[in-house]
């Protein structure tokens, strides 16, 4: 289990985020986890266990037990931007370079071959990967390269 200890100004910049109401609802909703997770310590250096409990906080907060287990570990891990912060994806490489792109369309708009009047998406795929200019490709891929270039 993953214990949250906020500093005094950890616990203030969430209180603030909650407060204000202008952050995105997952933020605030981040942000009240926190605060309820938070351990506070006693006099004695000991800590006094959480505030409340993980159950409860599902219910105050109304999200799954594994949302507040996931926000726990995000804090400890990775800090507190982490939590606040949207997680982006990485951007995916492009499966056609420049080159492939324009063999593409010179075969889209050569003529079909034998038995087939028109050229289908699923041929020109196969047609790219018989000709050795990549390894594998999806109709779909194929479709959006021609809709970008029409």
């Amino acid at each position: 289990m993953f214990f949250v200890r906020l500093t005094t100004g950890e616990r203030c910049a969430l209180q603030d985020v909650c407060a204000r109401g202008v952050a995105p609802a997952r933020t605030v909703l981040h942000a009240r986890i926190l605060l309820k997770a938070d351990q506070r310590e006693r006099a004695t250096g000991v800590p006094a266990g959480p505030a409340w409990p993980d159950g409860r906080i599902c219910e105050a907060v109304d999200v799954s037990r594994a949302t507040v287990e996931r926000v726990r570990k995000r804090y400890v891990v990775a800090g507190l931007d982490a939590v606040l912060a949207r997680k982006r994806p990485p951007p995916r490489q492009r499966k056609l370079d420049g080159a492939a792109e324009a063999h593409l369309i010179a075969t889209a708009c050569s003529t079909p071959p034998a038995g087939h009047k028109r050229w289908t998406l699923r041929l020109l795929a196969g047609r790219l990967v018989e000709l050795e200019q990549i390894d594998t490709v999806s109709h779909e891929t194929v479709r959006q390269i021609l809709k970008k270039t029409r």
